[in-house]
């Protein structure tokens, strides 16, 4: 099996936390060593689903929660935001999210009427689980940059 690490948070759902967890996938993502523009891809895709959860997943005056899970691996980084505060146990997250696509009703799951479209084109990989509240799993691959682009290079001695 893959390894990672697994860092998992809680926060209260309410907007003036988006700025903490904004930092928090700049520190991971920077220590795992993706460019700047990754980086603030993963930024605004995280604050687009955390900003979901805050404006649509609890009633008024009612005290929820988000969760943010972020597996590290060697090639790529999984972001999960979950509202309902539960943690998270991986393998069943992973069984039971589905492919996002466009033509998916996203109602309930939208901020700004298009949360879920720009979070689809910033990101490799998006899935669903709205089974039981609502998980948005997100996944970004680490590039390497330099590796092998002059490998086909001809030397030449004079």
């Amino acid at each position: 099996m893959e390894s990672f690490d697994f860092i998992e948070m809680k926060f209260p759902a309410k907007p003036e936390y988006v700025g903490v967890i904004r930092l928090s996938i700049s520190g991971i993502a920077s220590r795992m060593g993706f460019t700047y523009e990754d980086i603030e891809d993963l930024k605004i895709s995280v604050s687009e689903a955390v900003t979901n959860v805050v404006n649509h997943a609890y009633q008024e005056g009612e005290n929820g929660e988000v969760t943010i899970g972020f597996a590290v691996y060697e090639d790529r980084l999984e972001i999960m935001v979950a509202d309902r505060g539960d943690s998270f146990k991986l393998n069943e997250v992973k069984a039971k999210t589905g492919p996002y696509n466009s033509e998916n009703s996203v109602e309930d799951l939208r901020e700004g009427g298009f949360g879920l479209f720009l979070i689809d084109a910033l990101m490799d990989k998006v899935e669903i689980n709205n089974s039981t509240g609502v998980i948005v799993l997100m996944t970004k691959y680490l590039e390497k940059q330099g590796v092998g682009l002059h490998d086909d290079r001809v030397s030449t001695r004079e």
